[in-house]
């Protein structure tokens, strides 16, 4: 609100009615003190409006003045004004609005009884004064946390507001490629965790062996169970280049940029037999009891063993008995041939010469 003098009514009024000695005695020496700043002023006034008039000190609706504007005065008195101020304080990332009349921002904060700051780091000296228009600050507590960089872990106090302000203040450098968790802007808070994951991306290009495929073709020239190769595999050669993300000194991940064949790999031929004898080659189940308990003792009954001393499959055939038997109707080999299977060229053998040729009897 504008103080208006009186100079334009009762004040002028009592200076021509009361000539050079009205004059005289409106003439006041006063002291107005504005928050705390105090100045003795002349002043030629009836109420303590007029002297704040003369001044060309404005009041808002908050402020305050002693005594009251319509109070009269006289020589010596003492006006005393105090500004009211907003104060805008972000405490630890929440903001929020305190009204004062004090003169500077620390008594503010007693004022207001907001306790917990001690080491805590203030945007403006505590002891700024606080000007009539307001003050912003921002002020952090410390807090201690968990840093870890680059997998080093430590734990550290600081009075940074956001995590990409704890690094600076740490002296941790971070580019787009490095992860920090959590999210940079984050505020601070106690007992947080902080992560920095250093990344580095680079290219490397390396000479590869390119793996041969292996195409299979049937042969009625080699007997059921027999395989041979009529060409051999060749690997290629190849010039491979990779994308290598390496976090914390560690292979991530690779991923294929280029890849470009300087040799084809020659592909593997291999022909499989079909042959059998003209035989029958019915199944023979016969004895069936007593061919299990011999490839029990014979094979600890592993129908398939193959252990390179001359002797195949369950019933342990040496390779001249089971082709002697017709063992060529079914497999080249015992062991290529079935349980079932093998009981059968067994019961062709059993026919000649009963369980003799076998040194487990049933």
């Amino acid at each position: 609100m504008r103080i208006q003098a009186l100079a334009s009514g009762a004040l002028a009024a009592l200076i021509v009615a009361g000539g050079a000695g009205a004059v005289s005695a409106l003439h006041k020496d006063v002291t107005v003190t504005v928050d705390g700043d105090a100045k003795r002023v002349p002043a030629f006034a009836l109420t303590v409006s007029d002297v704040l008039s003369e001044q060309g000190i404005e009041l808002k609706a908050r402020d305050i003045v002693t005594p009251s504007l319509d109070t009269p005065v006289s020589d010596g008195d003492t006006i005393e004004v105090q500004y009211h101020k907003e104060l805008t304080i972000r405490l630890d990332g929440k903001t929020q609005a305190i009204g004062t009349y004090e003169e500077t921002l620390d008594e503010a904060l007693d004022a207001a009884e907001l306790d917990g700051l001690e080491g805590a780091e203030f945007s403006v000296p505590e002891t700024t004064e606080l000007p009539r228009e307001g003050l912003a600050v921002t002020i952090v507590t410390p807090k201690t946390v968990t840093l870890t960089v680059a997998g080093e872990k430590q734990t550290v106090t600081t009075t940074a507001e956001t995590v990409d302000g704890l690094l600076a203040d740490k002296g941790v450098a971070f580019d787009g490629d490095d992860r920090v968790t959590p999210d940079p802007g984050t505020t601070v808070t106690e007992g947080a965790e902080i992560t920095l994951d250093k990344v580095e991306v680079t290219t490397e290009t390396r000479k590869e062996s390119v793996k041969f495929k292996t195409e299979t073709q049937e042969s009625s020239k080699l007997w059921k169970g027999e395989s041979q190769i009529t060409t051999a595999g060749v690997k290629g050669k190849a010039t491979v280049t990779y994308e290598v993300t390496l976090v914390n000194g560690e292979v991530e991940s690779e991923k294929v940029i280029t890849k470009k064949v300087t040799k084809e790999p020659v592909t593997q031929v291999v022909l499989k037999g079909t042959k059998t004898t003209p035989n029958g080659v019915g199944i023979n189940l016969a004895h069936e009891a007593q061919w299990n308990k011999i490839a029990k003792c014979e094979s600890g009954g592993n129908w398939h063993i193959n252990t390179g001393n001359g002797y195949y499959g369950g019933l342990q055939f040496s390779k001249s008995s089971w082709i002697s038997n017709g063992g060529r109707d079914f497999a080249a080999l015992p062991h290529q041939a079935t349980r079932e299977q093998q009981i059968t060229v067994a019961n062709r053998y059993y026919a000649k010469a009963g369980f003799k040729p076998w040194a487990c009897k049933p």
